[in-house]
């Protein structure tokens, strides 16, 4: 998986369409997991594992194999816990994001 650590995201691009065959399908980019760490010395670090998990998964590896691009991470600051929050993010066609979302949708 892609990994950055940047506080906005430089992987992240608006939604576009494409025609595949006869059909227009639309993709973009969801957050497909979310993680919330506490203050932690190394949140990088400690994100690792719950990644690794999620990655392991059913719904990751749906998203693992269904991605248009490898998927990617960003990090932002949790006001309220004083942590970070972390989010996957995948892009996603129209047809495989209702898919993730009916069965495993946060």
């Amino acid at each position: 998986m892609a990994m950055t650590h940047e506080e906005q995201p430089n992987h992240w691009q608006p939604a576009d369409v494409k025609i595949i065959g006869d059909q227009a399908v639309r993709f973009r980019d969801v957050c497909v997991h979310e993680i919330r760490m506490g203050d932690v010395e190394d949140p990088d670090l400690m994100v690792a594992d719950p990644i690794w998990r999620w990655q392991l998964s059913d719904a990751g590896k749906f998203v693992m194999q269904h991605a248009v691009e490898e998927p990617y991470w960003t990090r932002h600051m949790d006001y309220n816990s004083y942590g970070h929050v972390y989010r996957v993010m995948a892009r996603l066609s129209e047809q495989n994001e209702t898919f993730w979302k009916l069965k495993w949708g946060i």
